[in-house]
């Protein structure tokens, strides 16, 4: 086997990112590398390692030569004796239209065209060629723009459907084994343009670079490398944290995970840029007095009591009252519940017991849309006398209902549901330790705490009201 099929080989295995029974397709603009990546495919295929089902083409119509690309990637396509789907997209309407960038544009509805072509093709996975380089390019741009860990891993080997086989190979080495195999592909001319700033770092900075360490493509592949392992450790301490932002709780945790909670936080809240600056100034509010706040794009960052809490700053550019907003909200409350307890407060009572995983649950306790609820007993990992605690909402609340793909915002769900505004707040929230949301009484519970047939015992969590909200 060629050393460069050996390699590509060892990244798929050691990342899992294609089987025998992987149907996958092979994005194929006519340069080298992604020309390598179809016919590493086309080996593989051949090996029966996975299954080589199709190509896709997508014609930017930016470059005159953008024609001639399409038809040598058909031609491509009939050599390797696989079906080739090609698209035409409007870069310069959707960049208009959406107010991005042409290279954004570009990427857009390139990856709009691969999913599209993906479904045509019933395959499984699209495999597009980035390699080392690419690797150690993107790093560099984005240390140049102060990228944190989860900027500085990169590409990952896959995201979600998109799987990148040549990450561990060179350009270089790709090159010369199409020279081996006698197989053409073209130059996009606009790698020449250096005025787009992927191609001024390729031209400019890493030849510059490779004075001082000839290995340098390697050295900055591997850096990515390793912070992707660090981002991956950090986003798994951050899931296990919560979106909870109790002063006391997060002044324990450690400084990268302080800052990781307090940037989801802002950007949730916010949807715009959030920045390093940014996050230290809500650092500070650790530390600050009761009543402190501070601004931050599109948010405000405020130290009530014992929390960190945010409202948002663009919904009211009058300055008109926003019922949403925290000082035009009801008191916070929140109350311990212990296993076995009970909570009388709020005109409701909430209770938690233990139970056997194979007693007789409803349906309705199982996704918690009515008044009793069952949740997995393991899933409250804790020695705490009192493991859960009810509350009423907070800004920027997530949670993941039973059935949904991901994570959902509290606010959003009660929009959904029409709840009405005003009683919104008097909804009781059942969490853990670690604030994380486990039921929202009488309409879901979060994925992590569904009960499954793993489940040696439950907690059951019913609620009364002792009179209705008006």
């Amino acid at each position: 086997m060629p050393a460069i099929l050996h390699r590509v080989r060892r990244f798929i295995r050691q990342h899992d990112l294609m089987r025998p029974e992987t149907r996958v397709i092979s994005a194929l603009s006519g340069g080298s590398d992604s020309v390598a990546l179809a016919r590493i495919l086309a080996a593989l295929h051949a090996r029966g390692e996975l299954q080589f089902v199709g190509i896709v083409h997508v014609n930017h119509a930016l470059r005159p030569t953008a024609d001639r690309d399409e038809q040598f990637c058909r031609n491509v396509a009939a050599q390797l004796d696989r079906p080739i789907r090609v698209e035409r997209v409007d870069v310069g309407a959707r960049a208009t239209h959406r107010r991005q960038s042409v290279e954004s544009a570009a990427h857009d509805l390139r990856y709009a065209a691969y999913a599209r072509a993906r479904a045509h093709f019933a395959a499984d996975a699209v495999a597009v060629g980035h390699t080392r380089d690419d690797q150690a390019e993107t790093f560099l741009l984005r240390l140049l723009r102060g990228a944190g860990p989860k900027g500085l891993a990169g590409m990952h080997p896959r995201r979600g459907d998109v799987v990148r086989p040549l990450l561990d190979c060179p350009r270089a080495a790709l090159r010369a084994w199409l020279l081996d195999q006698h197989a053409e592909f073209v130059e996009d001319e606009t790698n020449a343009d250096r005025t787009i700033p992927r191609n001024a770092v390729r031209a400019e900075l890493v030849p510059h670079l490779a004075d001082f360490n000839p290995n340098i493509v390697e050295v900055l592949a591997r850096e990515a490398d390793v912070s992707r392992e660090i981002w991956a450790w950090l986003a798994d301490e951050l899931e296990r944290f919560g979106d909870g932002l109790d002063v006391e709780r997060v002044r324990q945790a450690p400084r990268p995970l302080q800052r990781l909670a307090l940037w989801r936080a802002l950007g949730a809240q916010s949807r715009k840029p959030i920045g390093a600056a940014h996050v230290d100034a809500a650092l500070r509010l650790l530390d600050a007095a009761d009543g402190a706040s501070i601004d931050a794009p599109g948010v405000r960052v405020h130290r009530i009591a014992s929390r960190i809490v945010l409202t948002n700053r663009t919904r009211n550019p009058a300055n008109h009252e926003n019922p949403e907003n925290v000082e035009n909200r009801p008191n916070l409350w929140r109350f311990p519940l212990s296993i076995p307890g009970e909570v009388t407060a709020q005109a409701m009572r909430l209770s938690a017991e233990l139970a056997v995983a194979d007693a007789e649950i409803a349906p309705s306790a199982i996704v918690g849309n009515g008044t009793v609820a069952a949740i997995r007993a393991d899933g409250l990992q804790t020695a705490a006398a009192s493991p859960l605690a009810v509350r009423n909402r907070r800004p920027g609340d997530r949670f993941r209902p039973v059935g949904l793909a991901g994570r959902k915002k509290l606010q959003d769900l009660f929009v959904d549901r029409k709840i009405a505004r005003g009683e919104r707040d008097s909804i009781p929230i059942v969490v853990d330790d670690r604030d994380r949301i486990v039921w929202v009484a009488g309409h879901g519970i979060d994925e992590a705490f569904r009960v499954t047939e793993a489940s040696e015992k439950v907690v059951v969590l019913r609620l009364r009201y002792l009179e209705r909200c008006s």
